[in-house]
């Protein structure tokens, strides 16, 4: 049976992208990373305890400033969400869902690439 892991919400998914590219932060890397004038450091760091307890980041305490790590994969989070908008706006198309989203902007020649070759590996049932 598969884990299911705690939703992020839009902010959350905005640190975890920080920590995904930076890696283990501190609170005022990641506020910094936020931008300083838009998110202010208890905004940062309340987010932060929350993500703790929700289990989507892991803090590490035995330095003076705690050091937060993402504790959810990158890939599995967008596997996550894209489950549910697959669900929710799509009855369950993958085919409807990659229409909408090359249909509403323009993909960049190598993204096209690799959607060609995701489909050939997909067409030929090789595992990529």
């Amino acid at each position: 049976m598969k884990r299911t892991l705690a939703k992020p919400t839009p902010g959350e998914l905005e640190i975890l992208r920080i920590l995904w590219s930076r890696g283990p932060s501190t609170v005022r890397e990641v506020q910094e990373a936020l931008g300083a004038e838009e998110t202010g450091y208890t905004t940062a760091l309340k987010l932060m305890q929350i993500m703790a307890d929700k289990g989507l980041v892991a803090r590490d305490e035995t330095a003076r400033a705690h050091v937060y790590a993402a504790r959810v994969g990158e890939g599995d989070t967008q596997r996550q969400l894209v489950r549910e908008l697959l669900d929710r706006a799509f009855g369950g198309s993958a085919a409807k869902l990659a229409m909408q989203a090359l249909s509403g902007r323009q993909a960049s020649a190598e993204e096209i690439a690799d959607i060609r070759q995701l489909l050939d590996r997909m067409e030929t049932g090789s595992e990529g």
